[in-house]
């Protein structure tokens, strides 16, 4: 069973500190792990549309629209972290919408999105997220904790350029692959 404080040992290890045994523990590591947690794993699944992350709803319409632009206004989910697609009443993607603040602007009468929810519980995550959500902490922790802009730059070259790159590969390999036909404005290039 996966848990947060394994994500942080992980993160402790790669920097080469003492591992916690909760994160209310009164040291430097659990503080830091404590504080920097949530906004590093919100940060990976902000930045990729991870498989075990997606959710898909409908959405309130809010009761006043927009003062221009576009003619309805719709309630974001709280646990949503990034919305990858808006649907129509006919559940056909919109082409035209876009997120303001904690609101989803679009001119359609009945709006469903896919989405990325913040997933708290790690037993949910996909191993590999779980792995780059351990090097981004760790590379968010790494000065605070060795006082060395070295390790530091270290950690954020292992997240960008391992971790992350691994597990997105992955991830994207989940489900039929998106038809990249052309459009009609390259086949006019042509």
């Amino acid at each position: 069973m996966a848990s947060t404080v394994e994500i942080c040992n992980n993160a402790l290890i790669a920097l080469g500190a003492e591992t916690i045994m909760a994160l209310t523990e009164n040291s430097k590591a659990a503080r830091l792990c404590n504080a920097r947690f949530a906004s590093a794993r919100d940060a990976v699944l902000r930045a990729h549309p991870w498989n075990c992350a997606m959710a898909r709803t409908s959405l309130a319409q809010e009761s006043s629209s927009p003062a221009f632009g576009y003619s309805y206004s719709y309630q974001l989910p709280g646990d949503c972290l990034r919305v990858i697609q808006a649907y129509g009443a006919d559940k056909e993607p919109i082409d035209d919408w876009q997120v303001e603040g904690r609101s989803l602007l679009c001119d359609e009468a009945t709006v469903y999105i896919k989405y990325i929810k913040r997933v708290t519980d790690p037993n949910q995550l996909d191993s590999l997220c779980r792995e780059a959500i351990s090097a981004r902490l760790a590379a968010e922790i790494a000065y605070a904790l060795t006082q060395s802009r070295t390790a530091e730059k270290n950690m954020w070259e292992i997240y960008n350029g391992l971790k992350l790159t691994e597990a997105r590969a992955i991830d994207a390999q989940e489900g039929t692959p998106v038809d990249e036909s052309e459009d009609s404005w390259i086949t006019v290039r042509g």
